[in-house]
């Protein structure tokens, strides 16, 4: 964030506390942490954890997570709900959340769940331009390679994987 979001002034790095530098406005006389989006990005599974569902959109043609912003007022695990019954026709049975990761291109903190799934079918939304259920194995092969969603899918089937 280079300009205030209230006045539009140019910000300053001052010191704040043991926080680093952080920016300033000279004109409002105030600290301006970052702002940005929220969103949820979910490792899909059947409830036999052998299947995760990888997804394809806006014309992409690439093999994704289920992803969605966090609406304000609306908690993440509200979010993952919402989303997998927006987008998917789907109701979460269980949740777990791993960890989050900044994602620059679009200003955004992704929070990555875990979620296992009620048997049933698929409904898509318009959203969805095409979904599939693959195997473990298959899922690490036609994710977007080098993606964030590829990094959490691998570190959640490593960690699946190592435990005993």
């Amino acid at each position: 964030m280079d300009y205030c979001m209230d006045c539009g002034t140019k910000l300053e790095l001052r010191p704040h506390h043991d926080g680093g530098r952080v920016p300033w406005c000279p004109v409002c006389g105030r600290f301006r942490h970052p702002v940005y989006s929220t969103a949820v990005i979910m490792i899909v599974m059947d409830e036999a954890r052998e299947r995760v569902i990888l997804i394809q959109q806006y014309g992409r043609g690439k093999n994704i997570l289920v992803a969605g912003y966090v609406d304000q007022g609306e908690s993440a695990e509200d979010a993952v709900r919402r989303e997998l019954k927006e987008e998917l026709g789907l109701e979460a049975v269980t949740l777990r959340y791993n960890r989050s990761e900044y994602l620059p291109r679009t200003n955004t903190l992704m929070l990555n769940f875990t979620v296992t799934v009620k048997a049933g079918q698929v409904h898509p939304n318009e959203e969805i331009d095409a979904w599939r259920w693959f195997t473990r194995e298959e899922a690490r092969r036609n994710i977007l390679p080098g993606s964030l969603a590829a990094r959490f899918l691998e570190e959640e089937l490593d960690r699946e994987e190592a435990a005993p």
